[in-house]
């Protein structure tokens, strides 16, 4: 299969974080790649990667970095596919990395998650993909409604919980 996201990383120790966007993609059916690339180490081969991602039959590109956090950018200035950054948590609790990914000067736009939020950024790339995909939709669609029964299910049982003293309901 063609791998429709790519989920790149600035280093394998971004791995922990970026496993929770492959865990994702792969539940929702959609194909992807993973690879690390640095902008600071392998800039050529970050710019060849983005340059040829499209032409490639990638739709969209999950970027994580942590610090100074240039890999999302240097992608999104060398492709036109959506670029989604995801900072990831280093010396400045990921702030470092959240204020580079979404300082972008104007015409190199890229669309932030949170801190370590690498389903997020995996959940962003199915609902674009799901514009051009009416399965892809209704799977979102199902996921969406599942995180609500999971709410009502846990209400349920924190309304059974007795053994609090003040506790009224």
């Amino acid at each position: 299969m063609t791998p429709l996201v790519s989920i790149i990383m600035g280093s394998t120790s971004d791995l922990p974080v970026m496993e929770k966007a492959a865990h994702l993609l792969d539940e929702m059916q959609v194909p992807f790649e993973m690879n690390a690339l640095s902008a600071h180490r392998t800039p050529q081969e970050v710019e060849q990667f983005a340059m040829r991602a499209e032409s490639r039959g990638l739709r969209v590109i999950i970027a994580a970095a942590g610090m100074a956090a240039a890999l999302p950018g240097v992608i999104a200035a060398n492709t036109a596919l959506p670029v989604i950054g995801v900072p990831v948590k280093g010396l400045l609790d990921g702030l470092d990395a959240l204020l580079s990914i979404v300082q972008m000067p104007p015409g190199i736009p890229v669309a932030t998650v949170g801190v370590n939020a690498a389903q997020n950024a995996a959940l962003l790339a199915v609902q674009i993909l799901s514009l051009a995909d009416e399965e892809l939709a209704a799977r979102f669609r199902e996921y969406k409604s599942s995180l609500k029964e999971k709410i009502v299910r846990a209400n349920a049982e924190l309304a059974g919980l007795d053994n609090f003293k003040y506790k009224t309901n």
